[in-house]
């Protein structure tokens, strides 16, 4: 049995590369692709059973690398997409029974996604090329394509350094952001990270609805966001889910949780 894995960030195809050595040890990962290109290239040269594809990468997306297959190569690959899209893109793979990995990829959901390729044995080349079953296919892309949200080009991981290892952090786990320093730490909900990127720099980066400027040094993500507090003086501060500390609004910022 033979897998390629696609994905434009290496860290993170590296971690799935020594995942599935752990837990499906007999899979061969017969190449990594950097790119959709790449990918469609390994899938038609090495012909594999598996294939683990990015949905978002350079050159073409893990969703129009199986369209670009040819109809007896796309029927002999079993494909799992792996994606960093919200719950609705998941559910509608699951809807559609494509399986999917989210990132960052768990051991649980990866032993899940191994058991189910492990029960699929590879469709013999050629099986369902037949008009029917390809038009069934390129709807099901089709479909999966309309459904998934459009991809904003906001920032969706950092990157903090923890001793000799870099650590990546999705920015949803992020409760907020703040300048210290020649440094901005990283505050999640049990540590305390660095990272080089300044302020300035993350709030262009940022999705600017979910990640809100508080001060001229704080990031705040406003999911994590319970309460705004207002004192005697005028003085806004946060108290936030995941965090006990209590987070200083700016009297510049403090417009944005203006009582009602």
């Amino acid at each position: 049995m033979k897998a390629i894995i696609a994905d434009d960030e290496p860290l993170l195809a590296k971690h799935l590369v020594a995942r599935l050595a752990q837990l499906w040890p007999q899979l061969e990962i017969a190449g990594v692709a950097a790119n959709g290109i790449e990918a469609r290239e390994m899938i038609e040269g090495l012909r594999p059973e598996f294939a683990f594809l990015d949905i978002r990468m350079p050159g073409l997306s893990g969703l129009e690398v199986v369209q670009a297959l040819a109809p007896e190569v796309r029927t002999s690959c079993r494909v799992v997409f792996v994606t960093a899209y919200d719950e609705f893109a998941v559910q509608a793979f699951e809807r559609e029974a494509v399986d999917y990995l989210l990132k960052p990829v768990s051991d649980d959901r990866l032993a899940a996604a191994i058991e189910r390729l492990q029960r699929m044995s590879p469709a013999p080349a050629g099986a369902q090329s037949d008009a029917q079953s390809d038009a069934q296919s390129d709807d099901l892309l089709r479909r999966l394509q309309e459904l998934l949200p459009k991809p904003a080009e906001h920032l969706r991981w950092v990157r903090a350094s923890v001793g000799n290892d870099v650590r990546l952090v999705a920015t949803d786990e992020v409760c907020y952001f703040q300048a210290a320093d020649k440094y901005t730490a990283v505050f999640t909900r049990d540590a305390e990270l660095l990272i080089r990127t300044p302020i300035k720099e993350l709030t262009e980066q940022l999705d600017p609805e979910q990640f809100w400027q508080v001060h001229r040094g704080t990031l705040v993500n406003v999911r994590q966001i319970v309460t705004a507090r207002h004192d005697t003086f005028g003085r806004v501060t946060l108290k936030l889910k995941d965090r006990p500390e209590a987070v200083a609004v700016s009297r510049g910022h403090a417009h944005l949780f203006r009582q009602m």
